[in-house]
């Protein structure tokens, strides 16, 4: 590995396009360094994750919205669309931004938390969509998405885009350009030009994430990835871009970010250095914000101990920094302390999902959001019981270089209406690389299985365990075998009589 210094430049500098952080992604995009054989498995793991969640969404509104603008696009030889029959398809940047937004939908794939938040498993849907237009293989697909994570995994490492209320799409659009290039094969300079064009029409605010948070926290990574489709269709018809993206005078580091003054340390692997950062990153357990994960773990071990939750005065919760100002009551969101908040909004809110927890012993991706289990009474009594509090301790914890020693979790302090209290503490999720129980392929065959249940058949279901698990065998003109098909019983198509189009 190798750290790339970044920082703003004047144009009467006009640095060289060598010397550009853009410029050294697209170098490691465009190489031919060897797979590491780990990485490929988990991309394979990650492809059965995506797919779980992507089928278990597959009614949900803001998926029926985006499936249904997508099958407005048809193309013969496009790409599938989660769910429904492989024969139907449709352009591939509509596709990935159908199957983009069921995957993000129930806010249930993976993750990695840095210096930023990222989602790297949105990259799967866009490069995936491409590579099936193109009639590439399993191996193409497996060397596009290794680039896809490494490069937006060193971006969340290096640059802090929520410091500035900057929605983390901002490192997809890019790494998702990246991927396309190590998909496509295509010229260093190409991917280059589609990175920057990537990161500039990508960037959006944090908004979406915060408030009456929408269906657009689903679309906002599916659009990025269309974005990017569209930046390396330009590119690699020879059109240009916005130069130097992220050193130039006017960049986004200079206005959008830290200012003309900022140093960024980005890591990046050597040319010709296998791409290992995928194997950083974690998946979720539970349906849930992932700094949520490790806090739901700990209220059903809280759950068994407590006899009588009614009990309870007051719950104190002390944990990172980011916990406690993104999804905790140092965000002063007072829609996370409303029952009438969106399923957005309640995953974004420890309170919630800590009350839910621990009075359920239990966390379901459906059930644990309804509006009927939100207005419980005894769930909102509790609910407004818990305040959480910023631990420089776990802070650092959050922040460690190390990926063995950070953590996510924190402290918990229960006082109890007699006067006691409970303490307990958990720093990384049961289901983390470093936890009680680290997923391994069969946790996510598992989970593929609990999620989709009742939506495709056992037939449909072992076909495709088995054909991605072969994803390495897989042909050119083979990667539809990655679609799944429901049951005929849920294909039922919604279109919105007010739509313009």
């Amino acid at each position: 590995m190798r750290n790339i210094k970044v920082k703003v430049y004047p144009s009467s500098t006009k640095l060289k396009k060598e010397n550009q952080l853009a410029w050294k992604m697209a170098e490691i995009a465009s190489d031919d360094a060897p797979l590491n054989e780990k990485a490929v498995d988990m991309v394979i793991n990650r492809i059965i994750d995506n797919a779980a969640v992507a089928i278990a969404s597959f009614e949900r509104q803001s998926v029926v919205s985006a499936r249904d603008m997508a099958l407005a696009h048809p193309r013969k030889d496009g790409a599938t669309i989660f769910g429904i029959n492989s024969d139907q398809r449709s352009h591939c940047e509509w596709s990935a931004w159908a199957n983009g937004t069921a995957v993000r939908e129930l806010d249930f794939h993976d993750t990695f938390l840095a210096a930023d938040y990222s989602h790297p498993g949105d990259n799967i849907p866009p490069i995936l969509a491409v590579a099936q237009q193109k009639n590439l293989s399993g191996m193409d697909l497996i060397r596009g998405i290794i680039t896809g994570y490494e490069i937006q995994v060193n971006l969340v490492k290096g640059i802090c885009l929520h410091e500035h209320k900057i929605d983390h799409i901002a490192h997809l659009g890019p790494s998702v350009a990246a991927g396309l290039g190590s998909l496509l094969k295509l010229e260093t300079e190409t991917i280059y030009q589609s990175i920057q064009q990537a990161l500039h029409t990508t960037i959006s605010t944090r908004q979406s994430r915060k408030g009456q948070i929408s269906s657009w926290k689903a679309f906002a990574p599916s659009h990025a990835g269309k974005l990017a489709i569209e930046a390396v269709d330009r590119a690699m018809r020879g059109e240009g871009s916005p130069s130097p993206i992220y050193e130039g005078e006017d960049s986004v580091i200079a206005y959008v970010l830290s200012g003309p003054k900022a140093k960024y340390i980005v890591p990046l692997p050597k040319v010709n250095e296998e791409k290992k950062a995928i194997l950083e990153t974690y998946t979720k357990e539970h349906s849930a914000e992932y700094q949520a994960q490790a806090w739901i773990d700990l209220a059903r071990s809280l759950n068994k101990k407590i006899k009588n939750i009614s009990n309870i005065k007051k719950i104190e919760i002390h944990t990172s920094h980011h916990t406690h100002n993104v999804i905790g009551t140092g965000a002063n969101d007072p829609q996370k302390m409303d029952p009438n908040a969106s399923r957005e909004t309640l995953d974004h809110s420890i309170m919630y999902i800590f009350a839910v927890a621990l009075e359920d012993g239990k966390w379901h991706h459906i059930n644990s959001y309804t509006p009927e289990r939100a207005h419980k009474k005894s769930t909102v009594d509790l609910w407004k019981k818990i305040k959480t509090f910023e631990d420089k301790k776990w802070t650092k914890k959050y922040h460690d270089s190390n990926p063995k020693k950070k953590c996510f979790g924190g402290r918990v302090t229960i006082k109890m209406k007699d006067g006691s209290k409970i303490e307990d503490q958990l720093g990384i999720a049961d289901a983390h690389p470093n936890g009680k129980r680290p997923f391994k392929r069969e946790d996510y065959i598992k989970k593929f299985k609990t999620l989709t249940v009742n939506m495709i058949s056992d037939e449909e279901s072992n076909r495709f365990l088995n054909d991605v698990q072969n994803l390495k065998q897989i042909n050119t003109s083979e990667l539809y075998k990655l679609n799944i098909e429901i049951i005929s019983q849920y294909r039922r198509q919604t279109t919105y009589s007010n739509t313009i189009f």
